[in-house]
């Protein structure tokens, strides 16, 4: 175990916020995971996994994929973060680029025996963040700061309805990740490996998980639905391996949900939903690993996020109003990240927003397409701290928020 000194354990503090960089270009709605991935999701602030939302939503629940005849869909969000971190006695850091695209889209085919079959391809990210003015070092440091990471899933689907109306789902998942920082040279002395910390363009990493999930028809209106991704295996970031926990892994955390959706007899255009997801990011080092750490940027000891597992509560209510317009709209509400404890390390990735509320809609154009639409917004929230002294001087305060807007559009294509 390597030990540091009193100084060194300031400075880690901000070698530290380097890891945070790695968050913000994924889609930090929940963390850094999206809340839902089809549209018909989105609509209801990422209630999925016992209501059907179209053959995306088979990311949040497999099972569902009985539901649906053969059919293709296409979909893209336009995903707007606004970021920023104050810091008493430096001023207030934005990130320039607040519009990103993220594109989805797969196929779910009928097969005998009352099972489907589908591929999809989704993607979480498309942000990045570029901080025109360094701000670790009092704003020293020549050149921009910032990194972008990008997510690719693939996902083979498999579904299969059984008697008394039980539908069991299994899905391989391939994932891809991209990955580039710059502007951290100045922590180049509290790395465990200096040459693979900063500015070393595009690396790749890949792995493969899978994901189980299961729907049951309750009668009288209800379904409960669950399903568990497990966590996703990634390869290390070689050219990263300075900077992140553990040599440069970065695994995709595991996740768990459960729900229950009920549509009354009285009113069968009328559809209400509620879910529970857990979010595991602690058991992932780099991101859960607290800050202070025994171990510089990189060891197995190394700082990480501090980051908690994450507990995500959503409603939402479906209506038909008519055979050509369906309406959505829900709310999501998650438990916090982390806390002031760690607010120096998530400088950079203020993935603070806590509250979502969307509205969506489907207009049925003809017997074999449909038209979606949703609209999300993430209510600006902050987590404020203190930067130790030195390097800052008082002990500055330190403040970091996110607001967030997204809207997504997709069309299916049935036959």
């Amino acid at each position: 175990m390597i030990r540091l000194l009193d100084s060194q354990r300031h400075w880690c503090v901000l070698a530290s916020t380097a890891l945070a960089l790695a968050a913000a270009p994924a889609a930090a709605t929940n963390g850094y995971f999206s809340n839902g991935t089809s549209v018909e999701s989105k609509g209801l602030a990422g209630n999925g996994v016992a209501i059907g939302t179209g053959i995306m939503g088979l990311t949040a629940n497999p099972a569902m994929g009985t539901r649906y005849p053969d059919q293709a869909a296409a979909c893209l969000s336009f995903f707007s973060p606004k970021r920023s971190t104050t810091i008493t006695g430096m001023g207030t850091f934005q990130s320039d680029k607040e519009f990103f695209p993220v594109p989805c889209g797969g196929a779910n085919f009928r097969l005998k025996n009352n099972a489907t079959l589908g591929v999809l391809m989704y993607g979480n990210g498309g942000m990045n963040t570029e901080y025109q003015t360094n701000f670790f070092g009092g704003g020293v440091v020549p050149g921009p700061l910032g990194v972008n990471l990008e997510q690719l899933f693939i996902q083979v689907n498999y579904a299969k309805e059984l008697d008394s109306g039980v539908s069991l789902g299994f899905a391989p998942i391939l994932a891809a990740q991209r990955f580039s920082a710059s502007g951290l040279a100045g922590f180049s002395g509290f790395s465990a490996d200096p040459t693979a910390l900063t500015d070393n363009g595009d690396d790749w990493s890949f792995g493969a998980g899978a994901m189980i999930g299961a729907t049951v028809d309750a009668g009288n209106g209800f379904t409960f639905g669950a399903s568990y991704r497990s966590r996703i295996y990634m390869e290390p970031f070689q050219k990263y391996q300075g900077l992140f926990a553990e040599g440069g892994d970065f695994d995709i955390p595991a996740t768990a949900k459960l729900g229950l959706s009920y549509t009354p007899q009285s009113n069968a255009a009328l559809t209400l939903t509620a879910e529970w997801e857990r979010i595991f990011y602690s058991k992932v080092a780099a991101l859960g690993n607290q800050f202070p750490s025994a171990g510089p940027l990189g060891a197995a000891n190394g700082p990480g996020f501090g980051w908690k597992d994450m507990d995500v509560i959503r409603i939402g209510a479906e209506y038909q109003m008519n055979p050509k317009w369906t309406l959505r709209g829900g709310v999501s509400y998650n438990t916090m990240f982390t806390d002031s404890s760690q607010t120096t390390l998530n400088a950079l990735a203020p993935a603070t927003p806590q509250w979502h509320a969307s509205i969506g809609g489907t207009m049925r154009i003809n017997d074999r397409r449909e038209f979606h639409i949703a609209y999300t917004h993430a209510f600006d929230n902050s987590l404020s701290g203190a930067l130790p002294s030195p390097p800052f001087p008082g002990a500055a305060p330190i403040s970091t928020q996110m607001s967030q807007d997204e809207l997504s559009f997709a069309m299916t294509w049935k036959w």
